[in-house]
């Protein structure tokens, strides 16, 4: 499991809109990775427009942000399209690299056991050490956590 001060892991993934994000292209800069359970879901659509929102203030930052899901690219990009989301939604399919963060991780819904993404966002800085972790995040409360914590860099 990621804390801070630990080395953040690498990374390449397919993103919407025909991107790729790459952990090494990333170098020097600083980065929000949040991973989020499924898109077009209530949750996940207020975390997203909530970061969407405030983009010009992490643009200001110089701060990058990932979405990552476990999701197929075509349904990302739909979801991306639907509520004009401008930053890059990563396609995790087999969650090694949720796994890495420690973000898939056993449930409990209704009774009944299953493994899903946990809500979290890790903050990591151009030197690709994790500097902020947020488990379990709140959706409404998400980006103003975030934005705050990179100020901070």
């Amino acid at each position: 499991m990621i804390d801070i001060g630990d080395k953040a892991p690498s990374f390449r993934l397919q993103a919407s809109h025909g991107r790729e994000v790459d952990s090494g292209k990333l170098s020097g800069r600083p980065y929000l990775l949040y991973f989020y359970p499924r898109a077009d879901t209530p949750g996940c659509t207020t975390q997203a427009c909530g970061i969407q929102e405030s983009l010009p203030k992490f643009d200001e930052l110089d701060l990058t942000v990932i979405g990552v899901s476990p999701d197929p690219v075509a349904k990302i990009d739909k979801f991306a399209e639907k509520f004009g989301l401008q930053f890059p939604l990563a396609s995790d399919p087999d969650h090694a690299l949720a796994d890495q963060y420690g973000t898939w991780v056993e449930k409990t819904m209704y009774g009944k056991m299953s493994f899903g993404m946990e809500r979290s966002s890790f903050l990591v800085d151009g030197q690709g050490i994790v500097r902020g972790v947020w488990r379990k995040v709140k959706p409404d409360a998400h980006a103003a956590l975030v934005a705050e914590a990179a100020a901070a860099l």
